[in-house]
C-alpha cells in the first residue's frame, strides 16, 4: 500500500504534507533549494499526484516515499559528492 499526499503547506522554514493515512510530515525547506528560493505563489502551484509532488515552474519533484525515508533534494546532494 502506498501513501499519498492530500495537502501541502509551508511555514517560514518547512514544507508540511498531510498524508492520506492521517499523518502529517514535515521537511526543512533547506532540503529543497528551489522551494526555499521560490515565492509563496510559486510554492502554492503544487500538483499532487499518487506518486508525490510536482512544481512545474520550479522543475521540482518530491516523492512521498523519499520523504518518508528522510531524503531531501537528491540532485543537490549528488553535486556535493567528491569525484571518484
Amino acid at each position: 500500500m502506498s501513501t499519498s499526499a492530500t495537502d501541502v503547506r509551508f511555514d517560514e522554514d518547512h514544507l508540511w504534507i498531510d498524508l492520506d493515512d492521517g499523518r502529517t510530515i514535515g521537511a526543512p525547506l533547506a532540503w529543497f533549494p528551489r522551494l526555499q528560493r521560490a515565492s509563496p505563489a510559486q510554492r502554492q502551484a503544487v500538483e499532487i499526484s499518487p506518486f508525490g509532488l510536482h512544481w512545474e515552474e520550479l522543475d521540482e519533484d518530491i516523492s512521498i516515499e523519499g520523504l518518508l525515508m528522510g531524503r531531501g533534494d537528491m540532485t543537490a546532494r549528488s553535486s556535493l559528492r567528491a569525484p571518484a
